[in-house]
């Protein structure tokens, strides 16, 4: 019997994999930190002076935070859900508006990979005139040939091994820091005060503050990072712990970024930056040295986070396909176990934005906002869902009634993604329903599988609306009422 129970195979299965709070920490940063970093000065520029950005900043960073709390809440009091950000949608307000949730995510990071392409042919554009502001037919023809080479890659099985994070990250962050420094060190008290009120262009405060809103949007995405592996965590009270550290180093990181480089240049050259405006801030305090570097880091960084989310945008269709919030063919994965159907549609969705780039007067902010506007269904559904849990006792929920206290940070967090749906504005409102519309298509497969009912009254009033809105921007677009 001894000798039975020492050999018992669940007796010598390995300890689960737990993660500490620094780990925790980093994915949230690693997550955080990537291509729109590097847009700051000019993005800000273009909007508001100093001011405006200490407003915008100080807005995003409470309203993400709170946000941050919600996925860390939600993580803690409905582990059963488990199958991304777009679960709870689809636990709180039904299956067809968690369809559009996990669609408006996995369309967020196809657009948002857009925005790596336009970056890395912008930077070599200062060498090779051709690539323009990477929105040139060469570059859209050179960045078609990268994002076809990376799925080729990734669908033999190709994944970013420890060694190629730990250098991505180094990447990610010595380069920004170094910025900060710099900028401090060339710092121009008189440039900075010309540019604390605005210029005449940047409109009322308020207008100011809300033209700001998608970018911070864009550079927060991923905020919701260490929930994902609160499985994983040594204690669950590292979750929250991890989600904050992480984000408030890299609230740090951004506000400085932005805040430093109105010491620079004053807010007109600045907004007329070419992007990576990062770049260009450098270069005008150190010379063209400070550009390279910047480009080199910059470089390095956007091709690991692409591949990154690059799987993370498969896995989201595959994840959804498998919970029966797809159709099956998203369910299928080749030898390598990479989900092919999934990465094919992955891949054919960025091309076809990436084509769009070409007809946008600017490729970069059209990628970055419409990434932005794509994410904020998924985000206002979540913090709905925790405002729903908490404003009543339902039985799925671990530890009992929500407090007081989780119910104000829902609170807050619902209204400021609804503030953010505003900030947005009617533009990209439509431009999302354009891509939401259509998707209609699968969910109505994935019912036909299952031998279910298409739609029921309430889902044809959701349906109704979506088509509405995407001929009404169909039409703008046709009329040039609305442009990219």
């Amino acid at each position: 019997m001894s000798q039975a129970a020492t050999t018992d195979p669940a007796a010598e299965s390995p300890p689960p994999v737990t993660l500490p709070l620094f780990t925790l920490a980093t994915m949230v940063v690693g997550s955080m930190v990537g291509a729109g970093v590097f847009s700051l000065p000019r993005r800000f520029a273009e909007e508001t002076g100093v001011a405006g950005a200490l407003i915008a900043w100080a807005v995003a960073g409470t309203g993400m935070l709170m946000l941050a709390f919600v996925f860390q809440s939600l993580a803690v009091r409905r582990p059963d859900l488990d199958a991304g950000v777009y679960a709870y949608a689809k636990a709180g307000f039904g299956e067809y508006l968690g369809f559009f949730s996990a669609f408006g995510y996995w369309a967020s990071a196809c657009v948002g990979n857009v925005t790596y392409w336009v970056l890395i042919m912008s930077t070599i554009g200062t060498i090779w005139s051709a690539l323009g502001d990477g929105d040139t037919a060469p570059a859209v023809v050179l960045s078609s040939a990268g994002l076809w080479a990376f799925f080729l890659m990734i669908r033999r099985g190709v994944k970013e091994a420890a060694a190629i994070n730990r250098i991505v990250t180094v990447a990610k962050i010595v380069p920004i820091l170094v910025f900060i420094v710099l900028a401090l060190v060339y710092f121009r008290a008189d440039v900075f005060a010309g540019n604390f009120g605005g210029a005449d262009y940047a409109g009322s405060l308020f207008s100011q503050v809300r033209g700001t809103m998608l970018a911070t949007v864009f550079v927060f995405l991923g905020v919701e990072g260490a929930s994902v592996y609160s499985r994983h965590a040594r204690r669950r009270s590292d979750v929250g712990k991890a989600t904050v550290l992480g984000f408030l180093s890299v609230f740090a990181i951004f506000a400085s970024v932005t805040i430093v480089s109105y010491g620079i240049l004053p807010m007109s050259e600045l907004a007329e930056l070419r992007q990576p405006s990062m770049a260009g801030a450098l270069e005008a305090a150190v010379g063209t040295w400070g550009k390279v570097f910047i480009s080199v880091g910059l470089i390095v960084s956007v091709l690991g986070a692409y591949l990154a989310w690059t799987l993370m945008a498969a896995e989201v269709l595959f994840v959804a396909a498998k919970d029966d919030d797809m159709p099956r063919f998203l369910r299928r994965s080749n030898h390598a176990e990479v989900p092919l159907p999934a990465l094919l549609m992955t891949t054919v969705l960025t091309q076809v934005v990436l084509v769009l780039t070409a007809f946008s007067n600017d490729a970069f902010d059209f990628a970055l906002d419409l990434t932005s506007a794509l994410s904020l269904i998924p985000y206002l559904l979540a913090a709905g869902f925790a405002v729903k849990i908490g404003a009543s006792a339902q039985r799925d929920t671990v530890g009992g009634r929500t407090s007081r206290g989780e119910l104000t940070i829902a609170v807050i967090a619902t209204l400021y993604t609804a503030f953010l749906v505003y900030a947005a504005g009617l533009r990209f409102l439509l431009l999302s329903f354009i891509f939401y519309a259509p998707a209609t298509i699968l969910f109505v497969m994935a019912r036909r599988e299952q031998g279910r009912r298409l739609f029921s009254p309430r889902e044809l009033v959701i349906l109704a609306v979506s088509v509405v809105g995407a001929v009404l921007g169909v039409i703008a677009l046709v009329t040039g009422w609305i442009s990219l």
